[in-house]
């Protein structure tokens, strides 16, 4: 079973109590991404999406979806962001969408109760097959997250320092796959997977985001993510009566 950190109090930032177990059927689960936003209502939905890049901001993004979701019924929203979450909020505005995140009400807007983490997470959760496991999402940048034995941990090791005065989404990334090239990119993927797994002594590793369709073999002890898995782990970030603490 899921075990995670917990933080303390049980209402959304807007002050409405979190209901704590909401049926998986009435889940709205939203994936943010840097040029595309998907959601889904329960673990079967239809999947629907929109387009946002540089000009969309939060504002836009709720009203678009509460626009095209009013037909669905739900009583939760679980959100992956791509940027930086902590305790259940956004710290930092995101690269690749317009501003207005970082102090935005979702819970006011939406209307429900909204738990919130890092795009990276919410894949690594619907990805994890229990034991030890590190994601890397191979996308615009390098999301990342560290899940032991049902703990999840929200990693920023894409900004760490991997060689020549680079971090790790310098070569990871999209812009450093364009700068290196698709063959020497492939290569700094199998790099990084062998150093990091041995670092956080991880059982396996599992590779998501959109470039993963880029690599012709996976690096040993690595296994291929998909996109669609962060909609059953936006279902899980509510089988705890409290968010998530990352």
């Amino acid at each position: 079973m899921m075990t995670t950190r917990t933080s303390s109090g049980r209402r959304t930032s807007s002050g409405r109590r979190t209901p704590s177990r909401p049926s998986a059927e009435r889940i709205l689960v939203i994936d943010v991404g840097g040029t595309h936003v998907k959601f889904r209502a329960g673990s079967e939905g239809e999947i629907l999406r929109f387009e946002s890049g540089p000009q969309m901001t939060a504002a836009a993004m709720t009203r678009q979806v509460r626009r095209l979701a009013k037909d669905l019924a739900y009583e939760a929203v679980s959100i992956g962001y791509p940027g930086p979450v902590v305790r259940g909020r956004i710290v930092a505005e995101p690269h690749n969408l317009g501003s207005g995140w970082v102090r935005y009400d979702f819970a006011k807007n939406f209307g429900r109760p909204v738990r919130v983490v890092n795009d990276a997470t919410m894949q690594a959760l619907g990805s994890y097959e229990g034991g030890r496991m590190l994601f890397l999402g191979l996308g615009t940048g390098l999301g990342t997250a560290l899940i032991l034995d049902g703990t999840v941990e929200s990693m920023e090791i894409g900004h760490g320092h991997f060689k020549r005065g680079r971090s790790f989404e310098d070569y990871l990334g999209e812009r450093g796959r364009q700068r290196l090239g698709t063959r020497k990119w492939r290569k700094a993927v199998a790099e990084v997977v062998e150093q990091l797994q041995a670092v956080f002594e991880v059982d396996y590793v599992v590779l998501g985001g959109g470039n993963v369709r880029r690599l012709k073999t996976l690096p040993s002890g690595a296994r291929s993510g998909d996109n669609l898995n962060a909609f059953p782990g936006g279902l899980r970030l509510w089988q705890q009566d409290d968010p998530f603490d990352v």
